[in-house]
């Protein structure tokens, strides 16, 4: 039994503005569109197995997203024309405590931070987003954890991070880096997960409890998926077999 990593979700009060964003900065096209889901899809050789989905939500954003995306650079021109782009298109600088970095920290037209790193060579072929990074109060544990969650392998790690990559070697990393901050409300970015087609919602749901998820509410009523929350609180989606 085992799960993969399918989709990553970003709650929006207009998800269809933030996805033209995304869309616009990272040159990808929308693959699907309907009034209460937009979704991304990268371009074949990005390595994106995955979309990155917008969904509508009332709520307004209050604290530092747990999640955030890290775009890539190949070089300093690249980074200095990414950081122009970004702004021309809505995104604003932000203060979340860096400083003296080699990257540059933004949010994007809904409040959501993200960075567009300096060329590193360990980003060299993942496409526009070199990671999808989480923070965490122990980030071993939990990078163990969603090893078994996504399907992706912890490739690197030291005494506070831990980085995984799909099996094949291409598309982003999900890294899982140290923070203070505690879970405090429902992240407005969250991962799904998804058995494939031999598997069923329940027994992964089962598994992954096992392993230390619960189950959450989050308003989400009677629906053919899951609802869980990883060791440290955070929400994500057990979908259907695919």
């Amino acid at each position: 039994m085992s799960t993969r990593l399918v989709n990553v979700v970003v709650d929006a009060a207009d998800p269809h503005a933030l996805a033209r964003f995304w869309r616009d900065l990272l040159g990808w096209r929308i693959s699907y569109e309907e009034p209460d889901e937009v979704d991304l899809r990268a371009p074949p050789d990005d390595g994106w197995r995955f979309d990155l989905v917008f969904v509508p939500v009332a709520e307004p954003k209050t604290v530092q997203n747990r999640l955030h995306l890290d775009v890539a650079s190949a070089s300093a021109d690249q980074q200095m024309a990414m950081l122009e782009r970004a702004l021309e298109l809505g995104a604003v600088r932000v203060d979340i405590g860096q400083r003296n970095m080699p990257w540059f920290v933004l949010a994007d037209p809904g409040g959501n931070e993200f960075c567009v790193l300096d060329p590193r060579p360990e980003y060299a072929a993942t496409g526009a987003v070199a990671a999808i990074v989480a923070f965490a109060a122990d980030p071993l544990p939990l990078a163990d954890f969603w090893s078994e969650a996504s399907g992706w392998p912890v490739v690197r790690q030291g005494q506070d991070f831990a980085s995984l990559r799909d099996p094949d070697g291409r598309g982003p990393w999900l890294e899982f880096i140290p923070s203070s901050h505690p879970h405090e409300v429902k992240n407005r970015v969250h991962l799904d997960v998804a058995p494939y087609p031999d598997g069923s919602v329940a027994d992964e749901a089962a598994r992954l409890v096992a392993l230390g998820a619960h189950q959450a509410d989050i308003g989400q009523g009677d629906v053919p998926w899951q609802v869980l929350a990883d060791p440290e609180g955070n929400e994500f989606c057990v979908l259907t077999p695919r």
